[in-house]
């Protein structure tokens, strides 16, 4: 299913930029590549290292701003602005899903609610139709708050 995924996603691009008159760049269908084979979010920092690391593949920061822009305007790939940093996600396929986010360490964790996708589904909108959604749960995961009560139990601790 993921090779049919991104044969769907390079057809989208190819169409694109034929349609537009674009270049069809070695470094356009890389990044795509890469995207499309790196599973959850990633940071435009993480998407280079993978580029380097496991294609040998580098590119310029520029190219990189510029290809995600483009794939954004293209709902190839959904970005992120999260507390500290920005980060990136394929969406072809995954449209609509919600995200927990940890207030304190940044941690995102993605998260199935069928509730949610029902009744977001359900929700009647005047002139508009829905194409996805992207839902944003802030709190405190079990890491932190395991952190906290261990550090409050030391002070407490100190006072006595």
């Amino acid at each position: 299913m993921k090779e049919d995924i991104k044969a769907t996603v390079k057809n989208i691009l190819t169409s694109y930029l034929e349609l537009n008159k674009y270049r069809k760049t070695p470094e356009r269908f890389t990044i795509l590549d890469a995207v499309y084979s790196t599973s959850g979010h990633f940071t435009l920092d993480e998407l280079n290292e993978k580029l380097v690391t496991e294609y040998n593949f580098p590119v310029s920061r520029a190219t990189l701003y510029n290809t995600l822009k483009l794939f954004l305007e293209l709902r190839l790939v959904i970005r992120h602005r999260l507390q500290s940093t920005t980060k990136y996600e394929a969406c072809y396929d995954n449209n609509s899903h919600s995200h927990q986010v940890c207030t304190m360490c940044g941690k995102v964790t993605e998260i199935k609610s069928p509730q949610v996708i029902d009744a977001i589904n359900k929700m009647h909108t005047k002139r508009f139709r829905k194409d996805g959604f992207t839902l944003y749960i802030y709190g405190i995961c079990s890491t932190c708050q395991a952190k906290m009560t261990r550090k409050a139990k030391e002070e407490k601790k100190k006072i006595k």
